[in-house]
């Protein structure tokens, strides 16, 4: 069996979507399994054994193109894939695959895809709450599955593989030095800092672990730089040399390896936050107005802190430096003791 897979464009779906194809690879050992996803997915895809191929997406987030879509379709008409499974819920994202004349095309129902999708799921988002099910549940024929209590347990999760010569390696090349343990933050998130626990408790808890005798690494996109800069900017000088900004000064595929380095991670609500959970690493994931109710991190190694309940569509906090007030109430001893405890048990 050949399957084409039209993957996510964000890295949390992107991860949480490996939960699709190792259920697919239980299910049928011998398919080959090619993800369609964006160039920038290709060192994730890469560590995900259950994938053949990641055959890259040329256009960009939003784009409909119609025409490409079409052209891109029909190259991959020689493939003779048997079916798809199409992540995304919009309308373009499904064209691919019926240009590409696949027979069997699933998918949730979405924006207008009839036709598109000949095999259209109807979403109930009370029986299916979290994505990872919704994924999962595609792998299953069509009315098998009712609810997310219907799924075989335990859910296979996301598991990306990195060796220690790459570890090794990857600390060697960014000066981290091997006599003390790597803890790493993950400060940036999307849309601001509303999502962030702010600069400065980052900073408390920074000068807390480096006088245990640990090294701080900060990860994240161009982006997050400045707020890395803030973090270090706070440290006390003599141990500013112990924490090292590397937001914005690695590919994503550096970033896997130096966090599957690590010995644990503190990380807000972001993209790096479900690398660390599929690296196996120790975590303790920060949620403010962002909720862990539907795309938490998928690991028994985390630890979720969050003071306040449901959704809250936020995109500026309330608090000092644009924070949320929530996020702010997060005080550094709690996540250095929740952070204590994970290593004590010997989750690391």
């Amino acid at each position: 069996m050949r399957i084409l897979v039209v993957g996510p464009s964000w890295v949390g779906d992107m991860m949480m979507s490996q939960s699709l194809y190792r259920t697919l690879r239980a299910r049928y050992p011998q398919a080959t399994i090619d993800v369609m996803a964006p160039a920038w997915c290709r060192p994730l895809l890469s560590r995900m054994p259950e994938v053949s191929e990641a055959i890259e997406m040329p256009l960009g987030h939003g784009a409909l193109a119609l025409g490409e879509r079409r052209r891109l379709g029909m190259r991959l008409r020689a493939r003779r894939y048997d079916r798809a499974y199409v992540l995304p819920n919009s309308f373009k994202s499904a064209l691919v695959p019926f240009f590409a004349r696949i027979p069997l095309r699933t998918g949730w129902r979405g924006e207008m895809r009839y036709g598109l999708l000949n095999d259209a799921r109807v979403l109930d988002k009370q029986a299916w709450p979290l994505m990872v099910e919704r994924y999962v549940a595609l792998a299953y024929d069509k009315g098998t599955m009712a609810s997310a209590k219907d799924l075989p347990q335990p859910l296979l999760w996301p598991q990306l593989q990195v060796n220690d010569g790459e570890k090794s390696q990857a600390r060697d090349s960014f000066s981290l030095r091997d006599e003390r343990p790597i803890i790493g933050f993950c400060p940036g998130a999307e849309f601001g800092p509303a999502k962030r626990w702010p600069h400065y408790h980052y900073a408390t808890l920074a000068q807390s672990l480096i006088g245990e005798g640990k090294q701080i690494a900060l990860f994240g996109s161009a982006k997050d730089h400045d707020a890395g800069e803030q973090i270090i900017a706070s440290l006390p000088a003599d141990m500013q040399h112990w924490c090292r900004n590397l937001a914005g000064e690695t590919q994503l595929e550096q970033a896997v390896v130096l966090i599957a380095a690590c010995e644990a991670v503190v990380t807000n609500d972001s993209g790096l936050m479900h690398v660390a959970a599929a690296l196996g690493r120790p975590l303790v994931a920060l949620y403010g107005p962002s909720s862990p109710d539907f795309t938490p991190p998928l690991s028994h190694k985390a630890r979720v802190i969050r003071l306040i309940d449901g959704y809250h569509k936020v995109r500026k906090g309330d608090g000092d430096g644009g924070y949320h007030q929530s996020l702010i109430d997060i005080t550094p001893q709690r996540v250095l003791n929740e952070l204590n405890e994970l290593l004590q048990t010997g989750d690391a």
